[in-house]
């Protein structure tokens, strides 16, 4: 019996098994990160302050939306769930991944739970694992579970970053690219993400029907039609998706930009120095964003007496770790 508690209280109190796994979740995210940079650290191999920054800013936002006013809004508006959404699946998890890098994700490689990240960071595996969850949790059978069931309502947002997280990590994150992916592939990706996500919105704008009729007693008590709420839900979502497919293009175009420049740059100091470098490998470099690493390595050829690096040649067979892990550019 929980009627003599303020209501309030009852309310916090049916929803710590919507807001406890979150914050503890959180929690470990933050402390797990801070060792690996701790350790980093030890290794004079800092992450550079911006990525940490990023990182946190990331999981707090997550965890932020979770708990307090902007959830309990969540259960009795769609809108308010819908920006929640947006929130935890496209803004935490872009800046979570901006925190990782090669480094800092290698632990994971070498554990049997994690190991398959290789293979669902593929941009068409993420791409295809995000679009299932998305209108997964939007069929109007799962996302009123979610509103009715707390621990329900978790997951689906636990899902929401988890394959955002790798929605975000398959463009940006530091594990190798396939080839076609890394000139106008991406540009494809950030196109097919606009494009699943218009979608919804726009079925979300234009229906004429109530999806998630479990909204319509908290908008009726709001003065609001149900089908409106709906509506400008799914305007929510669209102007959110231009904004960031805009953001995400203008960086796309810049990292064209800024690695066709190292590239050559990398190629005009191997030919100063009289070092063997072809065009495949400077271009792995700069898109692997070890251009730095292959710099010190034309310089160490060029001046090495014995010549160790292959006869002072650094080849497109060449395979250099680097590669493997680099930081996310």
């Amino acid at each position: 019996m929980t009627s003599w508690l303020p209501p309030f209280a009852v309310s916090d109190a049916l929803h710590l098994g919507e807001a406890v796994p979150p914050l503890i979740a959180g929690f470990a995210y933050v402390y797990l990160y801070g060792l690996r940079a701790r350790t980093l650290a030890h290794e004079r191999r800092p992450v550079e302050t911006w990525r940490i920054v990023s990182f946190v800013s990331g999981v707090v936002l997550a965890v932020s939306v979770q708990v307090g006013p902007l959830d309990s809004l969540a259960d009795s508006l769609l809108v308010a769930h819908m920006l929640q959404h947006i929130l935890i699946g496209d803004v935490a998890s872009l800046l979570i991944v901006f925190g990782l890098t090669g480094p800092v994700i290698q632990p994971l490689l070498h554990i049997r739970f994690t190991r398959p990240l290789r293979k669902l960071a593929h941009p068409l595996v993420a791409l295809t694992l995000w679009a299932l969850d998305l209108y997964a949790w939007h069929l109007p059978l799962f996302y009123q579970l979610a509103i009715r069931h707390d621990l329900v309502h978790a997951l689906e947002h636990a899902c929401m970053l988890w394959f955002g997280t790798l929605l975000w990590f398959a463009l940006i994150g530091p594990l190798p690219k396939p080839r076609w992916f890394a000139g106008w592939g991406a540009l494809g990706y950030v196109i097919g993400v606009r494009f699943i996500g218009a979608v919804l919105a726009n079925v979300l704008i234009w229906a004429q029907t109530i999806f998630y009729p479990v909204y319509k007693p908290t908008d009726a008590a709001r003065g609001l039609s149900a089908l409106s709420d709906q509506n400008v839900a799914g305007g929510v979502m669209m102007i959110e998706q231009i904004i960031l497919t805009t953001a995400l293009l203008g960086w796309i175009f810049y990292r064209f930009a800024r690695q066709d420049e190292e590239r050559q740059s990398l190629l005009d100091l191997a030919a100063e120095h009289g070092v063997e470098l072809s065009d495949e490998r400077a271009k792995r470099a700069a898109l692997a964003g070890t251009t730095d690493r292959l710099r010190d390595r034309i310089l160490a050829a060029a001046h090495a007496d014995d010549h160790a690096l292959s006869g002072a040649s650094l080849s497109d067979t060449e395979h250099d770790p680097s590669d493997r892990a680099s930081p996310a550019p």
